[in-house]
C-alpha cells in the first residue's frame, strides 16, 4: 500500500516538472477563422526554430477543435467559428482548456481561453401576439400578465427592461423572479367601448448591449359592451322640401339614429310621437326599422305648405333608452302652368329691300306661375334673318329684321317663337309666324355663258332660225319678263342687218345664206332686258363660226389649155427610164379639211403598163423604160375628187407625146422658160419689194451713222484718216485711229490690208498704222481660185458682205485678202471660194479652200500677203465656212470646220445636179 502511494507521488512529481506553467487568453465570440489568439511559443519561452522537430501541437478536451497552432511561428489561432451561446450555457464564464505538448523532452503546458460574450442576439417573445378581453366598466389597477421575452446573451447583453407604447389606459410593470423578469399589463383608466372598441399596444423587450437590441410583442385589448348609451341623431331638427302632388308611397326622407352600443343595445326602432296634429298621421308615416319617411296621402301646397314631424328612436337594451328629433317638411310649388304667347300685330308681307332693324310684329308672353316658374325666356328657334328685341315692358317683344332679305334665295319664312319658363322641369309654348317676301327688281338677266359660241353650216336657208340665246332672271312676274334685241352698232352693222331676233324667246334667224369661203366667222351682241321698273339689262357676245360644206368642186390648175379647158400636151424623150417624172397634175379646192383633200385617179389610159399616177400628189411617172416600139402619143384621163361626204370631182386630159431626145430638149427649154416666167412673176415681184425695203433701211442706217460721226466734236473728227491705199472698191468707208491701231467701218467690200484684231468687236476692222510700216501689202496669192459657180454671178462686186455678225477676223498682223475677180484654175491647183447656189455673192454661206500644203506645213511656206487657215473666224455668224486642206489629193476630215448648217453645201450641189437632170429630161420641175 505504501509502495503504491509512493509510485503515484513520484509520477506526480514528474508531471509537475513537465507542467511548468499555465497561460490564459481571452477572445470574443464569432471571430473569423484564422484570427490569432496569441504566440504560445513566445509566451512559453520555446525556441521557435525547434517547434517542428519537437512536434509542437495543441490538444483540446472537447470533441470539436476550435484552435490550432502554427509550428513555424508558434501562433495559436482560431480554426473554427465559436458561438458562445451554443458552447457555454448560462451566464457564467465560458472557458476552453487546451494542452500544448512539446516532445524531446516532453513538455505539457496548459492554456485557458475565455470566450467573452458579444451582443449578437435580440430578445425574442415565444408568441408574437397576445389578446385580452376587458369589460368597459373594469376598474383601474387590474393586472394582466404578459409573455416574457428570452435572450441567449448573458450579462449586460441580457434583457434589462420592458416598454409599452404611449397610451392613456395601460402601463407595463415588471416583477423580478430570480434571474427572470416577468412583465404585467396594468389598467390605469376605465375603458369606454363607445369611444374605442379595440386597443392595440406594443410591448418591447430591450437588452443591455451596445447598441441595444430589442424584441416586440403585439397586444390587442378588446373592450366588451354594456348598454350605457341612448340613440342619438346627427342634428335635433331636420328640414326638407318636397314638391306638391308627389306620388303616394314615395320616400321623402330617411332619419338615421345611432347608438354606440353593440348587439341589442345598439338596435334602434323609430316611430312618430303621439303629440302631432291629426293631418300629419294621414299624410306621412315612418318605417319602424329603417326610419324612412314615406308619403301616405295627397300632398297639396294650397292646403298646407309645411309639416312638422317629431320622431322617437329607442334601443332594445334593458332598460331601453330613447332619443328624439324633429323633421320639418316644406311643400314646394311645382311648375304646372305653361307660358302663353299672344301676337299683338303682324305684317305678313315684307318687301325684300326692307332695311335691317324694321319691326314686322309685336308679341306678348305670360305665365300663371309665380317666382322662377313665372319667369319667361323667349327665343326664335329656327335660322331666319329675324330676331326678338325686348320692349320697355317685361314679357313684351318685337320681331325685327337683322339683315337684308333676298327673295331669290328665300321667298317665305316661317318664324318659330318659343317661350320657356324657368321652372323645373321648364314648360314652353311655341308660336309660328308666316312671312311672305315680296319681289323687287334687283336682278339683271343672266346668261349662263358669255361669250356664246355657235357653229353654223354654210349655205343655210335664208329666213330660218339658226340658233337661240336664252337668259334667266331670278326675279318673278314682270321683273322676270325678258326681251331680247341685237346691238346694231359698230363696223359689222352690215352683217347685223341680215340677222333678226325674236324679242320674246331669243330665237335668231338669218335673212341670208352664209358662204364659208367668203365669211369664216362674225361676232355680235345680244341685249336681254327685263320688264321691271326701272328695267335691268345685260348683254352677251355671240361668236358665230361658219362650218364648211363640200360645195366647191376641185379646180384643175395644170394642165390648162388656152381656151380654159383642163387639157394639156406633154412631150417626153423616148430614153426615159422607169420611175421618171412625166408631169404633175395640179388642182385646188376652195373647201377645207376633208372637203378640200384631193385624191387623183387614172380613169382612162392608152397603155396601163406605161404610166402611173400618184394618188395624193398627182405626179405621173413611167412604169417602165420607153422603147422604140411604143406609140408616139398616149392619152390619159385623170379624175380629181375631194373627200367630202358627197364627193365633187373634176377631170383633166393629158396627152403624152414621145419624141426624140433633141426635140425634147428644145421643147423643154422653151416651155420651161415660159413656165418659169409665168409662175414666178408674183414671187419675183414680192422678193424685189422685200429686198428694196431692206436695202433702203440699210442705206438709211449708214447715212444716219455717218451723220452722227460727222456731228461729233473736232477732238474725235481729228482722228479720222484717209486710207492712202484705198483701191476704189469701197462704196463708203470711215477710218479712225486709236494709238497704233486704225479702225475702219466698211460697206459692201473690204480693202486690201484691212485686219481685225482678236478680241475686238466683230463688226470693226482694225487697220495697221502705215506710218510705222515700210513694206506694202502684196496682192492676192496665186493659189486662190474661184469656182464656176462664183463666176456665174458676174464680176465680183462684193467679195465679202460685211454684216454685224459676219466679219472675217484674222490673227493680229495678218492681212485679210481682197478676193480677185475670176479664175479658171482647177481645184487641185489652189483654193476655192463657193457661195451657195443661186444666192449670189451677198450670201452668208461660203465655202473656202486654200492651196497646197498639209496641216503640218511650216508657216514659212506662206507667201507674203497669204492668209493662214486659222485666220478665218466669223464670231456669232450663221455663215458656213468650210476649210479643207489638200494633202495628197484627199481632204482631211479632221481639218473640216463648219459653222451654221452643216449640210447646206451638199444641198446646193444636189439642187444643181437635179436641175441639170430635169433640164435634160425636158420636164417642168415645180421644186
Amino acid at each position: 500500500m505504501a509502495a503504491h502511494v509512493l509510485f503515484h507521488f513520484a509520477l506526480l512529481l514528474l508531471l509537475w516538472k513537465r507542467a511548468l506553467s499555465e497561460i490564459r487568453y481571452s477572445i470574443p465570440e464569432e471571430v473569423k477563422d484564422g484570427t490569432a489568439v496569441g504566440n504560445i511559443a513566445k509566451d512559453l519561452g520555446l525556441d521557435i526554430s525547434s517547434l517542428v522537430d519537437r512536434r509542437f501541437r495543441v490538444v483540446s478536451e472537447s470533441n470539436e477543435a476550435f484552435f490550432e497552432v502554427n509550428q513555424h511561428n508558434g501562433v495559436l489561432y482560431v480554426s473554427k467559428r465559436i458561438d458562445r451561446d451554443d458552447s457555454c450555457q448560462g451566464s457564467g464564464a465560458c472557458l476552453f482548456e487546451l494542452k500544448v505538448i512539446v516532445e524531446s523532452p516532453l513538455e505539457i503546458h496548459y492554456v485557458v481561453i475565455e470566450i467573452t460574450d458579444v451582443n449578437d442576439h435580440s430578445p425574442v417573445f415565444i408568441e408574437k401576439e397576445q389578446t385580452f378581453e376587458i369589460a368597459e366598466h373594469t376598474l383601474p389597477g387590474k393586472r394582466f400578465q404578459l409573455h416574457a421575452a428570452h435572450d441567449p446573451d448573458a450579462g449586460m447583453n441580457s434583457i434589462r427592461a420592458y416598454t409599452l407604447t404611449s397610451n392613456e389606459h395601460f402601463e407595463v410593470d415588471v416583477r423580478q423572479s430570480d434571474e427572470d423578469k416577468i412583465p404585467f399589463l396594468v389598467l390605469k383608466k376605465i375603458l369606454d367601448r363607445e369611444q374605442k372598441t379595440k386597443h392595440s399596444l406594443l410591448v418591447t423587450a430591450v437588452d443591455g448591449g451596445k447598441p441595444p437590441r430589442s424584441g416586440a410583442l403585439n397586444v390587442s385589448i378588446i373592450v366588451l359592451d354594456s348598454n350605457d348609451n341612448r340613440p342619438i341623431f346627427s342634428q335635433d331638427i331636420y328640414q326638407i322640401t318636397i314638391a306638391e302632388n308627389i306620388q303616394i308611397g314615395t320616400s321623402v326622407f330617411k332619419i338615421n339614429g345611432t347608438d354606440p352600443d353593440e348587439g341589442i343595445n345598439g338596435e334602434i326602432e323609430y316611430r312618430l310621437a303621439k303629440t302631432l296634429k291629426k293631418n300629419v298621421y294621414s299624410v306621412f308615416e315612418v318605417e319602424k326599422s329603417t326610419g324612412v319617411i314615406r308619403v301616405k296621402g295627397k300632398v297639396d301646397f294650397e292646403e298646407n305648405d309645411v309639416y312638422k314631424l317629431d320622431i322617437e328612436a329607442s334601443d332594445r337594451g334593458t332598460p331601453p333608452l330613447t332619443g328624439e328629433c324633429r323633421v320639418i317638411i316644406k311643400i314646394r310649388d311645382i311648375n304646372d302652368n305653361a307660358p302663353e304667347i299672344e301676337v299683338t300685330s303682324l305684317s305678313n308681307i315684307v318687301p325684300e329691300d326692307i332695311k335691317p332693324g324694321t319691326v314686322i310684329s309685336l308679341i306678348s308672353v305670360k305665365d300663371k306661375d309665380s317666382g322662377v316658374n313665372g319667369k319667361i325666356i323667349s327665343t326664335i328657334t329656327n335660322a331666319v334673318p329675324f330676331e326678338l328685341k325686348p320692349s320697355y315692358k317685361e314679357n313684351i317683344f318685337s320681331v325685327v329684321t337683322k339683315e337684308y332679305l333676298d327673295r331669290e334665295e328665300v321667298s317665305h319664312y316661317e318664324i318659330t317663337i318659343k317661350a320657356t319658363d324657368c321652372g323645373e322641369p321648364p314648360l314652353s309654348a311655341v308660336k309660328s309666324l308666316n312671312i311672305q317676301i315680296s319681289d323687287v327688281n334687283d336682278n339683271s338677266p343672266h346668261f349662263e355663258q358669255n361669250p356664246l359660241e355657235f357653229y353654223l353650216p354654210e349655205n343655210n336657208v335664208a329666213g330660218n332660225s339658226i340658233f337661240r340665246v336664252s337668259a334667266t332672271d331670278k326675279d318673278i312676274n314682270e321683273n322676270a319678263a325678258i326681251s331680247y334685241h341685237i346691238v346694231r352698232e359698230g363696223r359689222l352693222n352690215d352683217i347685223m342687218s341680215f340677222l333678226n331676233i325674236n324679242s320674246e324667246n331669243g330665237q335668231i334667224s338669218a335673212l341670208r345664206s352664209f358662204d364659208f369661203e367668203r365669211l369664216k366667222s362674225f361676232q355680235f351682241q345680244v341685249v336681254a332686258t327685263d320688264g321691271g321698273s326701272p328695267p335691268l339689262s345685260s348683254n352677251v357676245t355671240v361668236n358665230v363660226f361658219i362650218l364648211d360644206q363640200n360645195d366647191n368642186a376641185p379646180v384643175i390648175l395644170y394642165p390648162v389649155s388656152s381656151n380654159g379647158s383642163a387639157e394639156g400636151v406633154e412631150e417626153i424623150p423616148r430614153n426615159m427610164k422607169a420611175g421618171d417624172l412625166v408631169t404633175k397634175v395640179r388642182a385646188v379646192d376652195a373647201d377645207i379639211g376633208y372637203n378640200g383633200w384631193l385624191l387623183f385617179s387614172l380613169q382612162q389610159v392608152t397603155h396601163h403598163s406605161l404610166f402611173s399616177l400618184d394618188r395624193y400628189t398627182g405626179q405621173i411617172r413611167t412604169l417602165r423604160s420607153l422603147t422604140e416600139t411604143d406609140e408616139a402619143e398616149h392619152g390619159l384621163l385623170i379624175l380629181v375628187k375631194d373627200n367630202g361626204n358627197v364627193s365633187l370631182s373634176a377631170t383633166a386630159t393629158v396627152t403624152v407625146k414621145l419624141v426624140e431626145p433633141k426635140e425634147a430638149f428644145a421643147a423643154s427649154d422653151v416651155k420651161s422658160a415660159a413656165k418659169v416666167d409665168t409662175e414666178e412673176d408674183n414671187v419675183t415681184f414680192y422678193l424685189i419689194i422685200t429686198l428694196g425695203s431692206v436695202s433702203l433701211l440699210f442705206v438709211i442706217s449708214i447715212i444716219v451713222l455717218i451723220a452722227m460721226q460727222c456731228s461729233k466734236s473736232t477732238e474725235y473728227t481729228s482722228k479720222y484718216l484717209q486710207d492712202a491705199n484705198y483701191d476704189g472698191t469701197l462704196c463708203h468707208s470711215i477710218q479712225y485711229r486709236s494709238g497704233d491701231k486704225r479702225y475702219m467701218l466698211v460697206g459692201p467690200r473690204m480693202s486690201i490690208g484691212s485686219t481685225i484684231v482678236p478680241g475686238s468687236h466683230a463688226n470693226t476692222l482694225v487697220l495697221p498704222d502705215r506710218r510705222h510700216t515700210s513694206g506694202e501689202p502684196k496682192g492676192p496669192n496665186s493659189d486662190w481660185r474661184y469656182s464656176a459657180s462664183l463666176r456665174a454671178g458676174g464680176v465680183m462686186q462684193s467679195s465679202v458682205h460685211m454684216e454685224e455678225s459676219s466679219v472675217m477676223q484674222g490673227a493680229q498682223g495678218v492681212l485679210v485678202q481682197n478676193w480677185p475677180t475670176a479664175s479658171s484654175a482647177a481645184d487641185a491647183e489652189g483654193g476655192e471660194v463657193s457661195p451657195p447656189m443661186g444666192a449670189g455673192v451677198d450670201s452668208n454661206s461660203w465655202h473656202f479652200r486654200y492651196g497646197p500644203g498639209g496641216p503640218g506645213a511650216p508657216p514659212q511656206h506662206l507667201k507674203a500677203g497669204d492668209v493662214p487657215p486659222e485666220a478665218f473666224i466669223i464670231p456669232g455668224s450663221p455663215a458656213i465656212i468650210s476649210i479643207r486642206q489638200n494633202q495628197g489629193g484627199d481632204d482631211d476630215k479632221s481639218d473640216f470646220i463648219t459653222f451654221g448648217k452643216k449640210e447646206e453645201a451638199k444641198k446646193k450641189k444636189k439642187k444643181k445636179k437635179d436641175k441639170k437632170d430635169k433640164k435634160d429630161k425636158g420636164k417642168d420641175d415645180d421644186e
